[in-house]
């Protein structure tokens, strides 16, 4: 996959191409189904596939210190986009001049003249431009005389609720990780390189896998029963997912995860860790020995919601 900084630059390489845009934030269902229709308007014209993602999220400019969490931080949403065929991502800068430029002009220049679209995808809620301007049928209107078409794909609902992310994060925040599944059509995971951690875990005779985080804030924390997908492998165990309020002076948020049976040298290798079922809250224990009762029941218990005893790979890894 490649991505831009710049729809100049993607269209000197690409040339025309089939478009949508937006946050994608989590890669819902509903996301998915926009992605399905750019790749099925491309494979009938013969033209490449370009999904523009807005860096930072408005939301994070206009107020960084509310915005809610990412669930998915921009190199997830690459190698996403990658595995399922797209071919460019264009990394849009969202700044002061961006947010003031009126949705006609940011039609024109960027998207038209700029990027060479041929075809925009957009959900039927997609707003863009100056105080949010744009909508699908400004899109319409502007389409014959700039040469391009557009195509709106309709709300995505399981049973009574409209899919977002919004509400994945919602049912994340309570702990409904089965939920939160079925609204992104796969696991909520996080991924990142397995780092040198304080080794704590091995001093509790529970090793554990420190995957570097790629966000400063989470969208939920707690104690999960998981599975991680080392070099293809999907693998069983137990991730803490926080600020472990017992041993860490600093409140920096981590990935811990204890792989079952399984022991030896991953240090940077890349780890996704999926969450099944979330165990408990974090907790602040009075002692490190009340902590390592209590991570025992944590690992028994995981083993039985996840009723597998043995690693689906052999590999000769853990921290």
């Amino acid at each position: 996959m490649q991505i831009f900084d710049a729809p100049a630059e993607a269209r000197a390489a690409l040339g025309p191409c089939v478009a949508t845009i937006g946050k994608y934030d989590g890669l819902h269902i509903g996301h998915q189904r926009i992605l399905a229709e750019v790749k099925r308007r491309a494979a009938l014209l013969g033209l490449p596939t370009v999904v523009i993602l807005s860096e930072p999220q408005p939301e994070e400019f206009f107020a960084p210190d509310s915005a809610p969490p990412r669930l998915t931080p921009f190199h997830d949403k690459v190698a996403y986009l990658s595995g399922i065929g797209i071919t460019a991502v264009l990394r849009m800068r969202f700044d002061a001049a961006l947010s003031q430029l009126p949705a006609e002009d940011f039609v024109r220049d960027f998207l038209v003249q700029g990027l060479g679209m041929r075809v925009l995808v957009i959900g039927d809620d997609f707003r863009f431009g100056r105080q949010r301007g744009g909508d699908f049928a400004l899109l319409q209107q502007l389409a014959p005389a700039l040469r391009y078409e557009v195509d709106s794909v309709p709300k995505c609902e399981q049973g009574s609720e409209r899919v977002s992310s919004t509400l994945v994060r919602s049912y994340l925040q309570q702990g409904n990780c089965s939920r939160a599944a079925e609204l992104l059509g796969r696991p909520y995971s996080m991924s990142g390189e397995i780092v040198m951690g304080r080794q704590l875990g091995r001093q509790l005779g529970v090793p554990t896998a420190n995957v570097q985080l790629q966000m400063s804030a989470l969208p939920m924390s707690g104690v999960f029963a998981v599975q991680a997908l080392l070099d293809g492998c999907l693998l069983p165990g137990v991730a803490n997912l926080g600020v472990k309020p017992t041993v860490t002076a600093e409140p920096v948020p981590s990935l811990e995860v204890h792989l079952f049976d399984f022991a030896g040298d991953i240090y940077g290798r890349q780890l996704q860790v999926q969450f099944l079922h979330k165990l408990r809250n974090e907790t602040k224990f009075s002692s490190l020995d009340a902590l390592k009762y209590q991570i025992a029941l944590d690992l028994q218990q995981a083993r039985q919601l996840l009723q597998q005893a043995e690693p689906a790979c052999t590999l000769e890894a853990q921290t």
